[in-house]
């Protein structure tokens, strides 16, 4: 490796080692906000949500670019972190997903400061919390409502998503499915309704709705829950449930049908009880938007593919208001959301060269 991205990989393996499941980011919050101080960017603060800002001071007059990337991970507390590195691989629980991207604020930084560019507008370095699971985006969420409208655009880094470019929001709603019953005895109370059956059934019920697959739509039931013992019969039971559409309008129709389905199931002895744990709004820019064409760019210069793609990530919040946002990733890698996640550590100059030519650049687009 070279000397930057030894760097660049260094840093991330200093953030990734200190442990930030969704909701719990604090100390790595922190961490990163006295790297910000050392950095020297101004007006550093840690807001009401979690989220760490910085700004370096641009030189022009344009509106100013935020350039994020998510702390929190989906691995407990209680994850050993432990970092395994190879020849051009490097293993470790959330270094791609997203440690990298975090440390790519900072490499982006150095860049900037080592050639000397000065941006025609500030550029707001932003660490936020809440990106995964059940975090709703309220991080992004938060730094959207900071900034609103009167940006150039809003950058969203992903340190697994080289050669990808994220222009499109997929629309997300979750549920918390309970089904609820007088319970009993497995056998002297035979024949009674027990909740987990019920559950069961219903799962059966979303599991034969028909899908599209333009726009593609998907629905998955990802934990179930409940009951007290083999030989009780359950009293409660739930589900949890991920629906996504690349349209809004096909995703509100499939919540309707869900919704109808888990009202069919309620009968006398057994209730159920459906609770939104999250929202994530569609929303997307066109193809041809300066943003998604400069970043297509960048990549191909470089002799890399351009993925013009959807996804779910803290785009999401900026693009269902309308407002110009993409995402961009720094390497490529494996495993993400499991203790075997990878990163490739060759292509990370390539990504770090591509981010530094798209700032240079956007002001112009």
């Amino acid at each position: 490796m070279n000397e930057f991205v030894n760097r660049m990989v260094e840093r991330a393996i200093q953030i990734q080692q200190i442990p930030a499941p969704t909701f719990h980011e604090q100390k790595r919050a922190e961490f990163v906000h006295d790297l910000f101080f050392t950095e020297g960017l101004d007006d550093l603060c840690l807001d009401e949500a979690g989220n760490v800002f910085g700004r370096w001071a641009g030189q022009g007059t344009g509106k100013p670019l935020i350039v994020s990337a998510h702390l929190d991970t989906v691995f407990p507390m209680e994850t050993t972190l432990r970092v395994t590195r190879g020849t051009d691989l490097i293993h470790g629980p959330g270094l791609g997903d997203n440690s990298l991207g975090v440390a790519a604020l900072f490499g982006l930084l150095w860049s900037l400061r080592e050639q000397g560019i000065q941006p025609r507008g500030d550029i707001w370095f932003v660490a936020n919390v809440c990106e995964e699971g059940l975090g709703d985006l309220r991080g992004m969420k938060a730094v959207v409502d900071r900034f609103g409208a009167d940006v150039h655009a809003y950058l969203v880094l992903e340190g697994l998503a080289l050669g990808h470019v994220y222009h499109r929001a997929v629309g997300v709603k979750r549920f918390r499915v309970t089904a609820r019953t007088s319970g009993g005895h497995s056998w002297s109370d035979y024949g009674q309704p027990s909740a987990v059956h019920e559950l069961a059934k219903l799962v059966v019920e979303l599991a034969s709705l028909s899908l599209p697959t333009y726009p593609r739509t998907t629905m998955n039931v990802g934990r179930i829950s409940g009951g007290t013992s083999v030989n009780v019969i359950a009293p409660e039971a739930s589900l949890d449930l991920d629906l996504r559409s690349e349209n809004q309008e096909t995703l509100t129709v499939l919540v309707s049908a869900v919704e109808r389905l888990i009202q069919k199931a309620n009968r006398t002895g057994v209730s159920f009880e459906a609770q939104v744990i999250g929202q994530r709004p569609a929303g997307e820019i066109p193809v041809r938007h300066p943003l998604v064409t400069l970043a297509k760019q960048c990549l191909e210069e470089l002799g890399l593919d351009a993925g013009l793609i959807s996804g779910s990530t803290d785009a999401n919040v900026p693009l269902s208001k309308g407002y110009p946002a993409i995402v961009l990733g720094i390497t490529t890698g494996g495993s993400a959301h499991t203790i075997h996640e990878y990163i490739n550590t060759k292509p990370i100059a390539l990504g770090m060269e591509q981010l530094l030519n798209f700032v240079k650049r956007v002001w112009g687009s």
